[in-house]
């Protein structure tokens, strides 16, 4: 099994923290290998794009540059879906214009940075847990079920969008889809997870508002929940840090603001996956998570 680059962006070291804990302990667990990014920096998601494009290419693929000149890997394994978004993007956008790569080369060597060559590709947790081990793989190693919990997969818009820079996708049996991603549903299915028929796996949670308009995201969010629940799900699993802050802030605020109560859980996949490996919610964090869900997973016998 080949060793990673593991790359946890700005989210994962903050909001994210329970994402970042159950990751490491689950690929811990897992017997695969991984190595943090060496002096890594944001990816430029978001703001960075709107003070100029190619800044935000150059931040990506300086991080990419850095795991293959400095760190001597051909992989870099990014958990959050604006991280993996921009880093596909900076690998798309150098392989298929000469003018980028080389603004962005003559930008390392300016900056006296590890000077990006093509050499390297990103894979998201879920694509790296799939290509090494896979739904029956993964299984062999599980010691307790989920014990059909009914789940509402949620990847988030930007894992799939725009198609372009995943040209991996769409490629037949075995890969992942970007029309109706599945590669969660494999993995919690094989953990006795009972996936629902969840129209709206890949619709926008209004993350990029939160701030600027936070009305219109509580009002995305309320879409997904309520969804989920007429889907007949009790947790909605997410694979994206902004998605599950975002689900989790704004199910309180639809409450408080708005008086809409909804009760299904947000948990990470990762928190799932090591459930069924027989890890403890607190090494998972599953403590940290805004949404309480410890009540449920123990009434369900989960652990």
């Amino acid at each position: 099994m080949a060793k990673v680059a593991y790359y946890p962006g700005c989210a994962l070291e903050g909001s994210g923290g329970p994402y970042d804990k159950s990751t490491r302990v689950l690929v811990n667990s897992l017997g695969l290998e991984m190595e943090n990014l060496r002096d890594y920096n944001c990816c430029g998601a978001m703001e960075v794009k709107n003070v100029h494009p190619m800044l935000q290419t150059y931040l990506s693929a300086r991080n990419l540059a850095i795991a293959t000149e400095q760190m001597g890997l051909d992989t870099v394994m990014a958990p959050c879906n604006g991280c993996y978004h921009n880093l596909k993007k900076a690998e798309f956008e150098t392989a298929t214009s000469e003018e980028v790569m080389q603004t962005i080369q003559d930008l390392a060597r300016k900056s006296d940075d590890p000077v990006y060559t093509g050499d390297v590709r990103t894979l998201h947790l879920l694509e790296w847990l799939m290509e090494e081990l896979g739904p029956e793989g993964i299984k062999q190693k599980f010691t307790k079920s989920l014990n059909g919990i009914k789940i509402a997969n949620y990847y988030g818009c930007m894992y799939t969008r725009p198609r372009q820079i995943f040209p991996e996708k769409d490629q037949g049996p075995g890969s992942e889809s970007s029309y109706k991603p599945h590669f969660m549903d494999d993995l919690l299915a094989a953990a006795g997870g009972v996936n629902v028929d969840y129209p709206l796996k890949t619709a926008c949670c209004g993350g990029a508002h939160t701030l600027s308009d936070s009305d219109t995201s509580t009002q995305l969010v309320l879409n997904l929940l309520q969804a989920a629940e007429d889907c007949g799900a009790e947790v909605i699993a997410t694979e994206c840090p902004t998605c599950h802050s975002g689900l989790e802030m704004h199910q309180v605020r639809a409450e408080t603001e708005f008086g809409i109560k909804t009760n299904v859980k947000i948990l990470y996949f990762t928190q799932l996956l090591g459930l069924a490996m027989g890890l403890s919610p607190r090494k998972l964090g599953i403590h940290e998570n805004v949404s309480d869900s410890i009540g449920f997973l123990k009434d369900r016998g989960v652990f």
